[in-house]
């Protein structure tokens, strides 16, 4: 399960959406969060759909690399279809006790579970093409001009990267620690839900261990550098915007306007 987890990892490549200027991807993956909360209808989600698909062969990511970042999130992808199944007030089709199937918890239901797949789909993109180095300059950038009004830019880039490198970091030591304990004994595949979590408990004490001495040697690393944030720093490679970010831009404005277009027109 731990292996499943794709998000923070970083997949060399020369595709197209590789090459993106990291704040083209950022703003793009904004832009697309904001369209699939706005449509509702099936034609709506066809579209965004066919767009997170295109995207996908573009990076030219393997898809199963790209769809096993989903298991992790079958059982919330459950929950939420279930919860919007029976507690969405509608024309009821079944019901036993308090639980109440409608026919508008279905749409409802499909229809989130569908919107979660897309969204975790297409912007976990963002991580997979992008280096941690890169995302660090490309939202360092997209804050600056908030700085006028004291938002800390490069700190806040800093340590939103350092906390996504860190994810299979983490997730490393975990399976470390997990094998380690289960050659001396330890059980965590059998039992229920409850049982299984129970058994995660001892995971985490050397779990916190590991992490707060990576962090105090990565701090330790970055003073014996001499860094001291972001004032006077400069850059080996600076970010430029092409020809080819200006077209994805005015492509995802475009599904924007659709997503609107479409929710007003409904």
């Amino acid at each position: 399960m731990l292996k499943d987890i794709t998000i923070g990892q970083y997949v060399p490549g020369d595709s197209i959406i590789h090459r993106l200027d990291p704040r083209t991807k950022i703003l793009a993956a904004i832009i697309f969060i904001f369209a699939l909360f706005i449509v509702t209808d099936l034609a709506g989600y066809i579209v965004m759909t066919l767009f997170s698909v295109v995207i996908i062969l573009l990076s030219q990511i393997p898809a199963r690399f790209v769809l096993r970042g989903l298991k992790p999130l079958y059982y919330i992808l459950a929950f939420t279809i279930l919860l919007n199944f029976f507690l969405t007030p509608g024309r009821v089709i079944w019901s036993w006790w308090f639980l109440r199937l409608t026919q508008e918890g279905i749409r409802q239901g499909l229809f989130m579970g569908w919107r979660l797949l897309l969204l975790v789909l297409t912007t976990s993109l963002l991580t997979l093409t992008s280096s941690p180095i890169a995302l660090t300059d490309g939202i360092e950038r997209l804050l600056n001009p908030f700085r006028r009004i004291g938002v800390p830019a490069h700190e806040l880039a800093m340590m939103m990267t350092i906390a996504l490198r860190f994810i299979p970091t983490l997730l490393e030591e975990t399976d470390k620690i997990m094998k380690a304990q289960m050659a001396r004994g330890a059980d965590f595949d059998t039992g229920n839900i409850i049982q299984r979590a129970r058994g995660m408990v001892p995971l985490l004490v050397p779990l916190f261990i590991s992490a707060f001495r990576r962090a105090d040697e990565l701090a330790m690393a970055m003073e014996a550098r001499c860094y001291r944030g972001g004032e006077g720093r400069t850059r080996l490679k600076q970010l430029e915007m092409a020809r080819r970010d200006y077209l994805a831009l005015a492509l995802m404005a475009a599904i924007l306007a659709f997503a609107v277009g479409e929710r007003l027109w409904l």
